[in-house]
């Protein structure tokens, strides 16, 4: 159990630290900036860094929901099955989350809607392409510690 919950706070974190990456990118692709930790913060009225840090918590929970409801459900290369998982997240944060920061639905209050919502879905596809493969389990992994085996320690 302690390994899943090292595979799931290690992907949930690298994940979102790549989806972030990107984010900060996007106006050097041409898309609108994405400063999600800045709207957070304004949306909950605190501080900045708060706002980054609950960015980084969402999408650690995020992982452990892929983890123990949709890592097994499909049978395909553990990138596409995460990019298929981050496909949920994208359009909750459309539906829900964009409207409640006052966006409107799919972006639609923003001066580019369809660039805006692109970037998300780029941004949620990257998110879920690296905790797929971060979050998948090794083979030949049963009975070895998380992060050392015995042998390649003595």
């Amino acid at each position: 159990m302690i390994c899943q919950v090292i595979r799931i706070v290690k992907g949930g974190i690298m994940a979102t630290a790549v989806m972030t990456l990107v984010m900060l990118m996007a106006p050097l692709m041409g898309l609108p900036k994405m400063p999600v930790g800045s709207m957070l913060a304004n949306f909950m009225h605190i501080p900045v860094s708060m706002g980054w840090m609950m960015h980084f918590i969402i999408g650690t929970t995020l992982a452990a929901a892929y983890v123990f409801l949709f890592q097994t459900r499909v049978s395909v290369h553990p990138a596409v099955n995460g990019m298929l998982f981050s496909l949920i997240p994208f359009l909750l944060a459309q539906i829900m989350v964009n409207p409640i920061m006052g966006a409107g639905f799919f972006a639609l209050k923003t001066p580019a809607p369809f660039l805006m919502v692109m970037g998300s879905l780029v941004g949620h596809l990257v998110y879920g392409a690296v905790l797929g493969f971060t979050t998948r389990e090794s083979r030949g992994s049963v009975g070895k510690a998380c992060f050392l085996d015995r042998e390649s320690v003595a």
